[in-house]
Order: structure tokens, then sequence, then C-alpha cells
């Protein structure tokens, strides 16, 4: 990251809210909207009264090399918006839009309740209460609505009546909305008070009043640390991440948003839509859904992931550009989709790929289901669509062809039971990204292809949904022709959502364990396979000899199924029936592990790694560790 000049000196909170009032003080446009609720901000109130710190703010000076779109604070006038700001307000947006709202803009406060709900409020300070230290200041913060008359409960009985400034008065309520313009204020009470005869009590109640609180907001002093108009991008985004502890991190797209804004272009409006624009989250979320779904596989991918791959086109430009200016070794640019390279993104290389980019998820939502893989729920990993999505806009059309296609599911297959997608990736992403292709050239296998080492002992610790690779192992034996036990269809979109496929026990459950097979054992991916939830219902927790007798026999739902082709069914499923029939597990689990090896071995075209389950293994069944392995 590069160096970071700044600078941290106090400022008179009055002069922070004038700058906000003028525009001089302006928010960077990737800040989320103000959402301070009441009682935060009476809590606010009360610690400036206090003089009590309420922490630093962080501001960037404008006029540098970044050009984010600004925007004024919320509440102040829009002829403020006309104005160039000085500085730009990092950290401290709720706290001093807070301020700004209830102090500086005298008009009535639109916020919400702790639970939500929208409400306008006037704040007042009790005087006496306020005075009184047996009492917390916080108590003393007074929120009454728009009419300033504050009912009871069933709204009949008036509580607290302000609605005219003699009743301020008469109640020692002193509006929060007046704390910088004390003068005017007390000239008002002033000559209200000379009415009565305990006049100078009143009086002296008063000024004891501005000194001990008033007196706060006029002297109060916040810190600001003002990072220097030299600052990076990246410096910015991660300094912000730093101190934004309360809200949403900022990621790339945020900062992304508010430059292209600077140049007139509404990114958020390109991904999220607005008016009559669908935005492309949703047009992707559509995307290859069935019917009965409301999202496709694509419904989780995010801006930023969307973003790398336009990245991985833009990083390779350049690279070519200096290629061709005779540049080599360390000189050229690497390809990538870090978050560096997409705070660098210009807006014309966005604009240039923003179309192929989406047309290249779109490809790889087909892709996922040629492979049977249809649900998010059994995405092996989210992370590899970015690479998936590139590398398929980058191919076009010719993605289909057979010979392509066949090396696309390896490559896929390698990274799923490779469980090379599960942790940094922005490296692996770009190799695989200038890889593929060119070994679909004809160039020499990708790294992701050639190094992929998968131990066989490693199916018996698949326990947990969590696991990329029982994810794959599931879709893979779909997709290699298994066919449900009872109606013999294989599951291809229609029949897996139509029958409500999932995965399921074999051996099931409650037989493993009246047997007193430990779950480290029955749960394993060995013991399951992909069945539709009516025969997994038909199957319930019986031995698997007395199911397939169940099977064979029918019911006056389900017709008889003729033996040999209930043995057909379970081989597709690399099933050897003659196990299940004798109710054999450990023959069974010893049997279908190679078989399954022998599936993954076809898949990856690599061999698979023979050995013993170390204590690493044992270890993974633990959720937090297979966790790891899943984006």
């Amino acid at each position: 990251m590069a160096t970071t000049s700044f600078r941290t000196n106090p400022y008179q909170l009055h002069d922070l809210l004038k700058d906000c009032d003028l525009g001089k003080l302006q928010l960077p446009d990737f800040q989320r909207s103000w959402v301070w609720d009441e009682d935060r901000i009476k809590s606010l109130i009360a610690s400036v009264s206090l003089a009590f710190p309420i922490g630093a703010l962080m501001t960037l000076d404008t006029g540098g090399g970044i050009e984010f779109k600004p925007r004024i604070v919320e509440g102040a006038p829009s002829s403020s918006s006309a104005t160039s700001p000085d500085s730009l307000l990092l950290d401290g947006q709720q706290r001093m839009t807070s301020l700004y709202q209830v102090t500086l803009r005298n008009q009535v406060v639109r916020t919400v309740t702790p639970k939500k709900k929208r409400v306008d409020r006037w704040f007042y300070i009790d005087i006496d209460r306020a005075m009184d230290e047996s009492f917390d200041r916080e108590s003393a913060i007074i929120g009454v609505p728009e009419t300033r008359i504050l009912k009871g409960a069933f709204g009949r009985d008036i509580e607290l009546d302000l609605s005219t400034q003699q009743a301020e008065f008469k109640q020692l309520m002193y509006p929060v909305s007046a704390v910088f313009r004390w003068d005017d204020w007390s000239s008002a009470y002033l000559q209200w008070a000379l009415e009565y005869p305990d006049f100078k009590e009143r009086w002296a109640k008063m000024a004891a009043f501005k000194t001990r609180i008033i007196d706060n907001f006029d002297k109060y002093q916040v810190p600001v640390i003002a990072l220097d108009k030299s600052t990076s991008k990246e410096a910015v985004c991660v300094v912000f991440e730093k101190v934004n502890t309360g809200g949403k991190a900022l990621d790339a797209f945020e900062l992304i948003t508010a430059m292209y804004a600077a140049e007139g272009h509404e990114l958020r409006k390109d991904w999220y839509g607005g008016g009559e624009n669908e935005g492309r989250h949703r047009r992707l979320a559509r995307a290859y859904r069935s019917a009965d779904q409301a999202e496709g596989i694509l419904a989780k991918v995010t801006n930023t992931d969307f973003l790398q791959v336009v990245s991985l086109f833009h990083t390779r430009d350049r690279r070519l550009e200096a290629v061709e200016e005779g540049k080599s070794g360390k000189e050229l640019p690497q390809i990538t989709g870090n978050r560096q390279a997409l705070l660098n993104l210009p807006l014309a290389s966005y604009l240039k790929y923003e179309n192929l980019a989406e047309e290249g998820f779109r490809r790889a939502a087909k892709f996922l289901h040629m492979l049977h893989i249809y649900r998010i729920y059994d995405l092996p990993y989210q992370s590899q669509l970015i690479p998936l999505a590139a590398i398929l806009a980058d191919l076009g059309a010719s993605w289909e062809h057979e010979a392509n296609r066949a090396k696309l599911v390896r490559w896929y297959w390698n990274g799923v039971f490779g469980e090379l997608y599960g942790s940094t990736i922005d490296t692996l992403i770009a190799k695989d990204f200038q890889q593929v292709p060119a070994w679909l050239a004809g160039g020499p296998e990708p790294e992701t292809v050639a190094n992929t080492v998968f131990n066989s002992n490693r199916l018996k610790t698949m326990r947990m949904r969590l696991s990329a690779a029982y994810k794959g192992m599931n879709a893979l034996l779909m997709l290699e022709g298994a066919r449900d036990f009872r109606t013999s269809q294989g599951f291809d979109h229609t029949v897996f959502f139509g029958e409500n496929v999932d995965i399921h026990h074999i051996f099931p459950k409650k037989w493993c364990e009246t047997n007193g097979i430990p779950p480290r054992v029955y749960d394993s991916i060995i013991n399951k396979t992909p069945l539709s939830y009516r025969t997994n219902r038909i199957i319930g927790g019986v031995a698997p000899s007395r199911y397939l007798e169940q099977l064979e026999r029918g019911n006056s739902e389900t017709p008889p199924i003729a033996r040999q082709n209930l043995d057909e069914y379970l081989t597709s499923h690399l099933i050897d029936p003659e196990l299940l029939r004798t109710d054999n597990f450990a023959a069974f689990i010893a049997d279908r592990q190679l078989k399954l090896v022998s599936l993954i071995e076809r898949a990856t075209g690599n061999r698979v790694f023979n050995s013993e389950v170390s204590s690493l293994d044992e270890e993974l069944d633990d959720d937090a560790a297979e966790a790891e392995m899943t984006s």
C-alpha cells in the first residue's frame, strides 16, 4: 500500500457543522445513507453536552488523483451541492449528520425508533434534569413529535406540550436546534421571565445552564484525521474498512461506483437497476432458473465477482500492449482481478467488457447445468465461477465444441476435487484465465489440471455438504448416469426439481445406528447418493435388503420393479447390488470407495493418490475445517 500522508488537528464542532451546511465538507458517493435511530442521537447529544469524546473524524482532502463524486450531508441545503468541497468525510458520517440535523438545520429530524419505525422528532434538553447530577444525562434528552406535543400511550392525554416558545420557557425545555443560537433564545426567555417575581432565580438557573451545558457545544472540539490529497485509492479503501467498524465493510464496488459517478456513469444502476432497467444482478439471478425457482445458480454472483471478470480482460489488454512495446519479464503488467486492479479499472474498459462479462456468467450457468449442478446449494465453489465466466466469455461459441467442452469439464472437476478454490484464489483465478484457453488452443495443461492431487481416503472424511468435493461427488454421480431406484429416471433438470432430488444415505442412518456404526463412517459420501424425495421415503430406516424387497414387491402407489432392473439402477450409482441385499456394510464401503475413486480419476484425468487416513484427515470432520474448504 502506498504511504499515506495525514495530519491530525482539533476542529471546532460548530465550524465543522457550518462546513457541512455550506458544502465545504461533503461525503464521497460510496458512503451509505444516514441511518441512526433516535436513541443513538440522544446519546450523542448527551455526550457533547457533557463534553465527553465522541471519537475522531477522518477526512480526505480533495484535488488529488482520486476523483470521487461528492454528495452533501443529508439535510444540507440543495444549493450546497454546487460548492466544490474542500474535503470528503470518510469516517464520522453518522455522527456529523446527526449533529447537523439536530443542531444547525433548525428543522424537524426524520429518524427511526430502535424498532425501525419511521418518525419525525424535535429534540430538547430538560434543563432541570440536565442540571441535576442524580439523573443520567441521556434521560434529560427528550424527543417529541413534529407537532411538539407528546401524548400518552393511547393518544388521548397530553404529557408534554412544547408547541410554543412560551411553553418551552415555562417547562424549562431547551431546543437542541438552538444550542448555537443561545443569544436569540435567551433574549426571548429574558423578556418572558421578566414578568415573574422570581425572575432573578430563573435567570440564575439559566445562566448556570449556559455555563455548564450550552458552552460545551460552543467550545466542543473534534479531532480530525485529514488524509492528504495524495492518498492512493487502495489506501482510502483499506483505511475506510479499518475505521468503519460499525457498518458494512467498504468494498471495491463502492469506491469504483463513486469514481465512475464523477465521470457521469451510474455503476450502481447497472448492477441493481433503477426505473425500467432490471439491473444486471437481477438478470443474472434469473438466468437458467427452473419454473419453480425464484432464483437460479447465479443469484449469489456479487458485483465484485463481476468486476473481477472485467478486470481480467482489462489487465490482459494492458499486458498485450506492453508486449507490443517490447517489454518482457517483470516489466509486463500482471493479469489479475485483485482489489488493487479493480480500483484502477478505468470506466472505458468497464464499458468495453461489461456485456461480455455478463454473457460469460450466463454461459457458466449453462455449463454448470450440463454438469447437473442446478442450485446454489449444490455449487461446489462460488469463487470458481469467476474464472469459469471469464474463460467462457473469452472462448465465445467455441466453448461448446465437444473437444473444448471436454477439457473445460476436466479443468472444472480438478478444481473441485483438488479443493483449490477454498482459500486465497486471486493468483489461481488469473492463472486459469490465461492457461485454460491456451490449453484448449494446443498449449500445455494448466496447473490446476497438471498439479491436482486427490487422496482416495478423503472420501471417508467428506461428510458435510459444506465440502466442495462432497457436492462435486453428488453432481458427478448424476452426470455419469445415476438413475433413481424407484423410477429409473436420470436426474436431468426436469426430474431434479420435479422429484425434489437430494443426496441421501444408502445404508439408512437409523439402521447404521442400530448396528453400532459410528456417524464418522456412515455419514461419509461413500454411503450417500442422489435420490428423489419419494424414493428416500420408501427406503426409510430399514436394512437395504428390506427396502429393496419393498421396491421389488411394489404397493398400491408404486408398481413392482423387476430384480434385474433394480440391479441396473443400483449399478448406475456404483453400488454392488449383492452387497446391499446381504446388508454387508463393510464390504459395501470398501467396494464403493474404489468405484468412486475410479469415477474421480475419469473426471479429472488424474490418478488418485492412495494412503491411510491421517490425523489431519480425521480433523476435517470438524465443521469449521470443512467450511475452510468452501467459498
